[in-house]
């Protein structure tokens, strides 16, 4: 009598098995849901972030400017400069402006994790250096006696201040100052989709 009840049992426990195992379709899987208390469970969470801090995009976090004078000459090899120079100098006002570009964020740089998440952040980088050529003029041109001016330099001393903007921005730590505050950005649009903790790395 054991014997049976054991083998029934067995058999019972092995039909149940492989009943809730193949039980994926119409009434028989939710008659298998029902005994199984099985709930369905999407976490769709990471990719709601992903694509909510992807809508900042080109997040600019920080703006560098400049005010100095930039000069630039051309100097004949034999004469002197009065007769075959030309010198120009330059009153600059320019803007480098750095951030992330949160486009490249991808799936695996986000980490939630109940209430709380954790973001990579893309490295920082600069967008944009540019002059205001508005605040951007020629404060003295001086031309030899013997040579016409010479339309290029203007335009090669623009330039180098350029270039000068961007190596000056790089020195002062433009990229660490663009990383932090958009790390600070992002963390408070995290916090504002109902994250208890947040931060990026």
């Amino acid at each position: 009598m054991l014997v049976t009840l054991v083998l029934g049992a067995t058999l019972g426990a092995a039909i149940l098995t492989l009943f809730l195992h193949e039980a994926k379709r119409g009434i028989w899987d939710r008659v298998a849901s029902v005994l199984s208390a099985r709930r369905l469970r999407i976490d769709t969470s990471q990719p709601t972030v992903v694509m909510q801090v992807r809508r900042l995009s080109r997040l600019e976090s920080v703006s560098f400017t400049m005010d100095k004078m930039v000069s630039g000459d051309r100097e004949g090899r034999i004469l002197p400069p009065f007769l075959t120079g030309d010198r120009i100098l330059l009153e600059v006002h320019g803007e480098a402006i750095a951030g992330v570009d949160l486009g490249q964020l991808s799936s695996a740089d986000v980490r939630v994790n109940g209430h709380a998440v954790s973001v990579h952040l893309p490295p920082a980088q600069v967008f944009t250096v540019a002059l205001d050529d508005e605040k951007t003029h020629v404060y003295s041109r001086t031309t030899g006696l013997l040579v016409p001016v010479d339309p290029s330099l203007e335009s090669e001393v623009r330039e180098q201040a350029v270039e000068n903007l961007r190596q000056s921005a790089l020195a002062a730590g433009i990229l660490a100052t663009a990383r932090q505050n958009a790390c600070s950005t992002v963390t408070k649009l995290l916090l504002g989709l109902g994250f208890e903790e947040a931060g990026c790395s």
